[in-house]
């Protein structure tokens, strides 16, 4: 509910080590790091609504839109680093087009990013 009082004004959002909003962390996995980047990228392909638009896998990211409901774009950023050579760890930059808040629906998305990850990686979560 803050989160949407607060998109009014506000129309990005980003996961990162010390968080804005509870479930916003920085995930963290038992992979390489081209590996976890494998991971991702697939998730990507096949996220419903998600369509991919450029990536850039020896820097470890991943670019993606998402088009709302009320047709705003949503560009989306996965970024994946290398914290030690068999660990690594994803965040997430979302951030609507257009001047006017989001109302939390980057939030959301990242939400369910982060949920879908966890899912399909639980079995390699460092944290």
């Amino acid at each position: 509910m803050k989160r949407t009082l607060v998109g009014v004004f506000r129309s990005m959002e980003s996961t990162g080590e010390k968080p804005r909003y509870p479930g916003l962390e920085s995930r963290h996995f038992k992979l390489p790091k081209d590996k976890l980047y494998d991971e991702i990228l697939a998730i990507v392909k096949k996220y419903p609504g998600l369509k991919l638009v450029h990536e850039v896998k020896s820097v470890g990211e991943i670019l993606a839109e998402k088009r709302t409901m009320t047709g705003r774009v949503q560009d989306v950023t996965f970024t994946i680093v290398e914290t030690s050579p068999v660990k690594s760890a994803v965040d997430i930059y979302s951030a609507s087009r257009g001047s006017l808040g989001d109302l939390g629906s980057n939030y959301r998305l990242i939400l369910n990013l982060l949920k879908e990850i966890d899912r399909k990686l639980k079995d390699y979560q460092d944290r």
